[in-house]
Formats: structure tokens, sequence, C-alpha cells
């Protein structure tokens, strides 16, 4: 059984994810210690739950310590199947860090899903930057999958709704992104649920002026206006490059003006494309577990501890894989020394 130590480097829930992600992949059974042991509220969270319950489902697995408020999970996988999972995330819980517990699992078996929970929330990705940044880069590497937001949620109410598909991950291709050379749009999503439809119309014109003062290219942010069991706005932008997508992003709250939402994510999107690397400090981290098997190389806009431990994590299971080059703060690349099969 390999012992994963939750609260090496950040000591977050992507340890928890990507470590029982693996598990479901490679067969290996896991022991994880010290779950968030540093964190000020330590262990299993609901979300962190949700997902080794999704995991479990997929692969028949025998579980312990999948409680909340647990410091250690014991994961004993079985036969991993094609399977239709339901995800019923009673708060506002992020549907998107279940998703990145499910998603690496699922390229092996295919399927489909169905969360409920927050589809935009503070400290984790939003919805839409999964299904137009991530799963575009994800469907370089060979991998086919879907998602649709049926309904938006929104912290503290939740009440949001994913539906979606992977199939099974047939043809591994090797992702090769450095450095981007030119930027065909800007694109984007910029929503508001239970308020007046200005607010999402001042979020895109606020973003789509800041990306035009500094590039001459054609910038498309669509507005969506929408009811769910509260009120909340966003804003989700990315650059479309000769290589992936970047992405930057902001949220609404009471009192902060939709102008300073906009400029906000446009600003992040921007401080990303700097250093003319290929890919956006966010989506770095997510695509270790995937780069594993398909082999390549990437540069990132900043190295984030994030990505360092995913790699120690991947490395648990799977034995060298990755070298990089750069330091915690800058930008890097990222290759794969030995891709891995299964």
């Amino acid at each position: 059984m390999i012992v994963i130590d939750g609260s090496y480097g950040e000591g977050g829930g992507q340890i928890l994810r990507t470590s029982v992600a693996l598990s479901v992949i490679t067969g290996k059974p896991v022991k994880i210690v010290n779950i968030r042991a540093n964190r000020t509220n330590p262990g299993l969270r609901p979300q962190h739950l949700h997902g080794i319950l999704a995991l479990k489902e997929l692969s028949n697995a025998r579980v312990k310590g999948a409680r909340v408020g647990s410091t250690v999970l014991e994961f004993v996988p079985g036969e991993a199947k094609p399977a239709h999972i339901r995800v019923p995330i009673k708060t506002a819980g992020s549907i998107t860090l279940v998703l990145q517990a499910l998603l690496p699992a699922m390229a092996f078996t295919g399927g489909s899903f169905e969360v409920t929970g927050g589809t935009d929330v503070p400290w984790s990705p939003p919805v839409d930057y999964l299904k137009h940044v991530t799963l575009f880069a994800l469907e370089k590497m060979g991998i086919k999958a879907s998602i649709e937001i049926k309904r938006r949620g929104h912290y503290p109410r939740g009440g949001g709704l994913v539906v979606g598909r992977v199939g099974p991950w047939e043809e591994r291709k090797p992702l090769i992104a450095l450095e981007w050379e030119g930027i065909e749009r800007f694109a984007g999503i910029s929503h508001a649920t239970n308020l007046p439809p200005h607010v999402a119309e001042r979020q895109a014109k606020a973003a789509r002026e800041r990306l035009k003062e500094l590039y001459n290219v054609p910038v498309d942010i669509e507005t969506e206006v929408g009811r769910s069991l509260g009120p909340g706005s966003g804003v989700v932008v990315w650059a479309e490059t000769d290589k992936l997508r970047l992405g930057g992003d902001a949220l609404g709250k009471r009192g902060k003006p939709a102008e300073v939402v906009g400029r906000e994510a446009a600003d992040e999107l921007l401080n990303q494309l700097t250093t003319r690397a290929a890919v956006d400090k966010f989506l770095g981290d997510q695509l270790i577990p995937f780069l594993a098997f398909a082999g390549g190389g990437v540069k990132v806009a900043e190295i984030t501890n994030h990505l360092f431990t995913n790699i120690w994590v991947v490395e648990r299971f799977l034995g060298r894989v990755f070298e990089v080059e750069g330091e915690v703060g800058g930008p890097g690349v990222v290759r794969v020394v030995r891709r891995v099969e299964v």
C-alpha cells in the first residue's frame, strides 16, 4: 500500500484528489495520513468526501476513514468500469474540485457524471474555466470530454448542476506547448444570477475594454443571465493562442462594482500572457496527472507550489516522470522524461 503524507507541500485537498485518482488508474491501494493537517479545519471537508465517494463508485473500492474531519483515509480500488456517477454536494462545495478527482480516473474508463454544488465559488476554478480552458488542453492530448452547465451555484447556497461525459482515452497524444507566438482572439463568459442583466453586461464591457487596451485582436465575451438558489456573478476570459488557451477569472460579491470584476478577470489573464508561456499557472498543475501518461512538455507562466505538490504525488505512484526548470513564483518548463504506460 502506498502511503502519502497529506501535509506535504501546501498540504491541501489536491494531494487527496490526485492520490485517489491515481489509485483508481493504477489499481494500487493508497493510505493518506495527516490530511490537511496544517489547515485551520484539518481533515476531509464535504467536497473532498464527495470526490472520494465518486471514485469509490467508479472503481468499486473499499474505503476506510471516508467521513468529514477524518485525517486518515485508506482507499483500496477494485475494477474500474464505465459508470454514470452522481455527486450530490448539498452545499456550495466546488463542483470543479470534485471533477479534478474524477476526470483523470474517468479518462481511463469512460463514463458520465452529474454533480450538484458550487459552479463559481472562491478558491477553486470556475466551471467555465474547466469547460473552455482545461478541456481544450485535454482534447489536444486525445481526451474527449464535455460538460454542460445546467444551473449556476454560488456561495453560500450552491445548488448548481453540471453534467458531462468522458470517452475512453484511446490515443494518448504528447502535449508540446512551450511558448505562444500569436493570439487569435479573446473570448469569455460574463454571468449573473438573481441580479439585474446590466451586471453581466457591465462586467463584460469592462473586461473587453481592458483587453483591447493591450491587444488588437477580436474580443468576444458572451453574457448570461439566469436564476439559481442565490445571487452571484462572475467572469471567465481566455486567450485563444496558436498553442492552447490561457485564462483569467473573477467573482462578484456584494459591494464590488461590476466594472471591478471585469477588469480583475482581464488583468489576471493579461498577467499570464506577459511571459509568452503557453500554459497559465492554473492549468499547469491540473495537467500534471495527464501529462504523466501522454508525455510532452509545457511552459507554465508561473510555477506554483500546487504544481510541485502534484508532481510529488504522481511520482510516489509512478516513479520519476518529470523534470522541472524554474523556481516557484516564476515561469518554468515541465518536461516528461519517462512516459508511463498502464
